[in-house]
């Protein structure tokens, strides 16, 4: 059996999964990132976790080659470059050091740009030649395709978007450093942040009142929405309100027929939808205005990162078949 290792490298969980050509995992696994601060201990980790995976399969696999998706991973050079949300800083050399491991075809790339890739290869972009897929996750990413093709950029860090200054209120800092800018407000992190900007602002009643900060989870702040709690709506409302405003100014860069969003932040499901909808088409050029599609990803939703991961060799096999 044909298939490809993806490998999704998040700020909290490192992702690894077993894909067959249509796109389908068929075994997966994750481990914390945070808890392998060493590379060479985190590489060897990985290439473990994959052994255990291939060791599912009753019959022969032929593994085809290995895609990785990484935040501010260049696609030329094979490194990732000072990542906000991983605990190795500088340049790191991981495609060279992964492939000395395991001496096989490997790519790496952004993870959100893979994950545009993906959704081209095998969810809801099919057909589609204009784009942007958006990853909401504990940082902000953003892969753009414009004329059929994945803009990468000079050395592979095209849409670094989460970075953009947004120049909100109270200029928030990135992981980057970045005052104001874009992930500190649309994350999981930044929603989490924004509550209690909303506890400090307001006066209301919440749950959230007794929660520390670490103990705060996204799916606490839905359930809450769920139930009228107006800190959890007014912090959705915000959030939904900088996205929409964001992505409308996305849109007159590159006129995407539409955003996929996929990412931790997704789950909140109409908490999300329906106010950024509405912030979206206020903010559209009258030019672009019910033109833009925002849309969930097609990419089953605990296997989307190690999809995109996956297209990366899946891509090629497909352009040579």
């Amino acid at each position: 059996m044909d298939l490809v290792i993806g490998i999704d490298i998040g700020g909290t969980k490192t992702k690894v999964g077993l894909v067959n050509k249509d796109g389908h995992c068929l075994e997966k696994a994750f481990f914390r990132t945070k808890e392998h601060p060493e590379l060479d201990e985190y590489l060897k980790k990985i290439v473990e976790t994959i052994e255990v995976l291939k060791s599912k399969f009753p019959e022969e696999l032929n593994i085809l080659g290995c895609g990785i998706g990484a935040p501010n991973a260049s696609s030329k050079y094979g490194t990732i470059v000072n990542a906000s949300n991983l605990v190795w800083k500088g340049t790191v050399p991981i495609l060279e050091k992964l492939n000395k491991l395991m001496p096989i075809p490997m790519r790496i790339m952004n993870d959100a740009s893979a994950a545009a890739l993906g959704e081209m290869l095998f969810g809801n972009a099919k057909g589609m030649k204009d784009f942007i897929a958006i990853t909401l996750g504990t940082g902000f990413g953003a892969g753009i395709v414009a004329n059929g093709k994945l803009v990468e950029g000079y050395d592979g860090f095209a849409g670094e978007l989460g970075h953009i200054d947004m120049t909100i209120g109270d200029g928030r800092q990135t992981g980057l450093g970045v005052k104001g800018g874009l992930e500190a407000y649309v994350s999981a992190t930044g929603l989490k942040r924004t509550i209690l900007f909303m506890m400090s602002k307001y006066m209301d009643e919440s749950r959230f009142r007794d929660i520390a900060y670490n103990d705060l989870h996204g799916e606490d702040i839905t359930k809450a929405a769920a139930e009228g709690d107006t800190i959890a709506l007014k912090a959705f409302d915000f959030t939904a309100s900088i996205l929409g405003m964001a992505l409308a100014n996305f849109t007159a860069f590159s006129q995407p027929e539409a955003f996929f969003l996929t990412g931790g932040l997704v789950n909140s499901g109409k908490w999300i939808f329906e106010p950024l909808q509405k912030y979206f088409e206020q903010n559209l050029l009258e030019v672009y205005k019910n033109k833009v599609k925002i849309l969930r990803s097609g990419l089953a939703p605990k296997t989307t990162a190690i999809c995109g991961a996956a297209s990366l060799i899946w891509e090629n096999y497909h352009l040579e078949h």
